[in-house]
């Protein structure tokens, strides 16, 4: 089974950028693919894109394409979200989850949560 943890959450200007880290620990991600999810204050949770592993292979829903950049770190077993441009409506908690490549499963390990504040 593997666990998922973020890290790199904080407090910056509108415009400014910040990295987010998706730890993998208890497994290799090399057979699963990589979600990365936000949920602001008072909203649902929305998917902001995700990685395919094994290929590197990314998608992004439309209102972080171009600001938002996925990669992954085969030594360190991690996913980072680079996020650049941010703006306001980007201030919610991300979380990081994980689901087994080639499957309808549904995202099934999921992380805490780190809080990405964007100020005007």
């Amino acid at each position: 089974q593997v666990q998922v943890a973020e890290s790199g959450g904080g407090l910056v200007q509108a415009g400014g950028s910040l990295r987010l880290s998706c730890a993998a620990s208890g497994r290799t991600l090399s057979s699963y693919t990589v979600g990365w999810f936000r949920q602001a204050p008072g909203k649902g949770r929305e998917f902001v894109g995700a990685i395919r592993w094994s290929d590197g292979s990314d998608t992004y829903t439309d209102s972080v394409k171009g600001r938002f950049t996925i990669s992954r770190d085969n030594a360190k077993n991690t996913v980072y979200l680079q996020m650049n441009s941010l703006k306001p409506e980007d201030t919610a908690v991300y979380y990081c989850a994980a689901k087994m490549t080639g499957t309808p499963m549904a995202f099934g390990y999921w992380g805490q949560g780190t809080q990405v504040t964007v100020s005007s």
